[in-house]
């Protein structure tokens, strides 16, 4: 059996996010485990069948997830740690306290899944830890679809990712250290496979496409080399995808595997003909974008194709990744202006390019569109105010200057408390949101019904006791969209969704041409807010690099031209709001990291454009005006000289998951910063002696009358009951630190 035409991995949520609203019934306790298997088994039947009937000759199984792959694993080779276990609960319901938390059982840390907003969960691993088979999912998987007639390509986290994106906290010790106990299981999992059927299995290791070291190579070489050498296995393909193997490619062609599958889109220059190993493997040539919804140019991606024939003994076509990245279906969405529809394509679209590219280079033909799409959108405009920009536009005056007038205008206590921007996310303001787009509810109506929640959240903060307030976000379904909905050159979708983590769910904007802000978009409503209290509240932006890393950009002009664009769409929003009175402005770049080039070589031209651009959105600000960012999971040790270069007043960043990892990163930090003490992502409340205690790591530290104290990132997934005594508990606890510190 040949791999032919296939795609790396799909989406798993369901076209209409059928398993969010299935897994979190479960949670809810409005349906039990038997209801939520069940639509499990629904969705994977209709993804397998889906991807048979449009002509794949490969179909991937085992994608499917309740919450994450990583854990998953985690799972599958008794990896999850015994706090969990403790808890007595059922296998499912162990599985979501590790994802989830449990009072007594903190949640794994999460963050981000290499270079995209996908959020993957930390496998905690050590010495004593003992793999086995704990389950036996992707067998079962490929059983229930054997039973509908179709073979599948199970589809594995490979050992060596997965090992290097596990923590350990032991001296001395690395996860790697594990290898040889970790083939040993998988060696008897591709046997199990094997005996099942399973004529192909895929092992993804993305980890190779960034800068490893000669340690990692090794142990790279020498894991499928055993695996390779494993008398009774399927025939390995092994991804590498989200850039260039770079040297781990001829490790992995002078390896016993059958294919190696390569991303020709993030890394167009691999240099696959300088490998003669590859002769004897299939080349997965992976040509259509896996990432972003752009129309395959299906002539330029069968000519790539076509480089690869005389380096490989045989040639496959496929996505760059896995389709976990895209929307489901284009012809769900009838709003879209024609113009920008018809130079996209969504998952169902880019199998359907796969399966036309295959049969092209099978015979021999051109393929493709005669015509080319329409061009984006230009706006002279916006390119008349780029030309006439100069470096005094991304200066503001020494923080020196800034903190003392800062001080004096806003008056906060040391160890000053806050949250990071939304309030949580009640049916009725989503059903208010969902009659203005319907017409049910007239303009007068929903602006009643968002004042009277800002209203509510400001009245509750004031009793809860913060010193720096937000009004909640009510009007804004998410960080991202809300501002896409108010820029030229961006479109939104209506059911566009693709997963960021768990149940949680984004429809990211498509940026198709140049952008420019049409009208204020925040200004109303924090202005009202501020009427409301004496206490300062925040002006709440996102930034132009999140703004881009969680939208589908266009691919026709350099990224840093398009941050260029929206970080002027927010300069004029920060003049805006200063006008209006607003004291402090959060302008929330939670993506730095996202973006970070895989590649040492890449990553000095990206910090230079992203900070630029940041700088550019907050420069206009006057020395009083006191502007915020916000970082959430993800490494920021790797970029902390970045973040610092963002000249931010106050920076708060996600530091409760992973208890204050981030600390040691933050010694030479000479500006405000707040370290998260409630890990927004889990259920469970923290007492007030657990914030005390993450408090005097911190203040250890960051001096007291610099360090902040809020929550890990914003509220809008949490219920009003958690959120209330969790902020109460915050507030008790900076109060008991504040006093300490000062000698009170």
């Amino acid at each position: 059996m040949t791999i032919g035409t296939t795609v790396l991995g799909y989406p798993r949520i369901g076209p209409r996010r059928e398993l969010k609203r299935a897994v979190e019934r479960y949670w809810s306790g409005r349906a039990d485990e038997a209801t939520l298997r069940r639509t499990a088994r629904e969705l994977r039947a209709a993804t397998w069948t889906e991807l048979r009937d449009a002509g794949l000759d490969s179909v991937p199984g085992n994608t499917f997830s309740f919450y994450d792959q990583v854990l998953d694993t985690a799972e599958l080779f008794g990896a999850i740690p015994r706090r969990f276990h403790d808890l007595g609960l059922s296998t499912l319901d162990t599985y979501f306290a590790a994802a989830r938390g449990r009072d007594g059982a903190p949640a794994l840390e999460m963050t981000k899944w290499f270079d995209t907003n996908y959020h993957y969960l930390v496998p905690e691993l050590h010495q004593e830890t003992a793999f086995r088979l704990a389950g036996d999912k992707p067998v079962a998987e490929f059983r229930e679809a054997a039973d509908l007639g179709i073979t599948t390509r199970p589809v594995l986290l490979g050992p060596v990712t997965f090992l290097l994106l596990s923590k350990s906290d032991q001296a001395g010790f690395t996860p790697l250290d594990l290898l040889d106990d970790l083939l040993a299981v998988y060696t008897e999992l591709l046997a199990a496979l094997r005996a099942q059927g399973a004529p192909w299995v895929q092992l993804d290791e993305p980890a190779f496409a960034a800068d490893r070291t000669d340690a990692d190579l090794a142990a790279l070489r020498h894991a499928y080399d055993r695996l390779g050498a494993a008398p009774d296995r399927p025939k390995l393909l092994v991804t590498g995808y989200y850039g260039n193997l770079g040297p781990a490619l001829p490790v992995l062609a002078a390896s016993p595997v059958e294919a190696i599958a390569l991303d020709l889109v993030s890394a167009p220059d691999t240099a696959h003909a300088t490998v003669p190993a590859l002769r004897d493997k299939t080349v997965v040539a992976g040509v259509v974008d896996g990432r972003n919804v752009w129309r395959t140019d299906q002539r330029a991606a069968l000519a790539t194709v076509a480089t690869v024939l005389g380096s490989a003994g045989e040639v496959a076509v496929s996505t760059s990744s896995t389709l976990l990245h895209v929307p489901y279906d284009l012809d769900a969405e009838t709003r879209l202006e024609p113009g920008v529809r018809s130079r996209l394509a969504f998952a169902r679209q880019k199998v359907a390019e796969v399966v036309a590219i295959g049969h092209a280079l099978r015979a021999g033909v051109a393929t493709g569109a005669a015509t080319d799409p329409p061009a984006p959108h230009r706006d002279e405009r916006v390119r008349a105010r780029i030309a006439a920009l100069t470096p005094a536009d991304r200066v503001r005056a020494p923080y020196a200057e800034r903190a003392p007038a800062q001080q004096r205008r806003l008056d906060l206590p040391p160890l000053a408390t806050t949250t990071i921007g939304s309030f949580p996310q009640t049916a009725g303001l989503r059903n208010a949101r969902a009659g203005l787009r319907e017409g049910t509810l007239d303009e007068r109506g929903y602006l009643a019904r968002m004042r009277e929640e800002i209203a509510r959240v400001i009245a509750l903060q004031e009793d809860i006791g913060l010193d720096v307030l937000v009004h909640g976000e009510p009007e804004r379904n998410d960080m991202v969209q809300y501002f896409a909905d108010f820029l030229d050159g961006v479109a939104s979708t209506d059911l566009g969704w693709v997963q960021s983590y768990g149940s949680r769910c984004v429809r990211p904007p498509i940026i198709h041409g140049d952008v420019s802000r049409r009208e204020p978009m925040t200004v109303a409503w924090s202005s009202y807010a501020q009427s409301l209290s004496v206490k300062p509240v925040k002006g709440m932006l996102t930034g132009p690099v999140t703004i881009l890393a969680w939208s589908f950009v266009r691919d026709d002009q350099p990224l840093a031209d398009t941050a260029t664009q929206v970080a002027l769409a927010l300069r004029d929003e920060v003049a805006d709001l200063e006008a209006a009175g607003i004291g402090i402005i959060q302008v929330d770049e939670p993506a730095l990291r996202e973006l970070l080039p895989p590649r040492a070589v890449d990553q000095p031209s990206y910090v230079d454009w992203s900070v630029g651009a940041f700088r550019l959105a907050t420069g206009g600000a006057g020395p009083s005006t006191q502007i915020h960012t916000h970082l959430c999971y993800s490494e920021f040790g790797e970029v902390i000289e970045a973040i610092d270069a963002l000249d931010a007043d106050v920076t708060t960043i996600e530091a409760a998951r992973s208890t204050m990892a981030i600390l040691d990163d933050l010694r030479s930090f000479g500006r405000g910063m707040g370290p998260g003490v409630y890990d927004i992502h889990s259920p469970r409340v923290p007492d007030v002696e657990e914030i005390v205690e993450l408090l005097t790591r911190a203040v250890a530290v960051v001096p007291a009358e610099r360090l902040w104290v809020n929550p890990d990132c914003g509220l809008k997934t949490r219920e009003y009951a958690q959120v209330e005594s969790a902020l109460r508990n915050l507030v008790v606890a900076a109060g008991l630190v504040r006093g300490d510190s000062l000698g009170s």
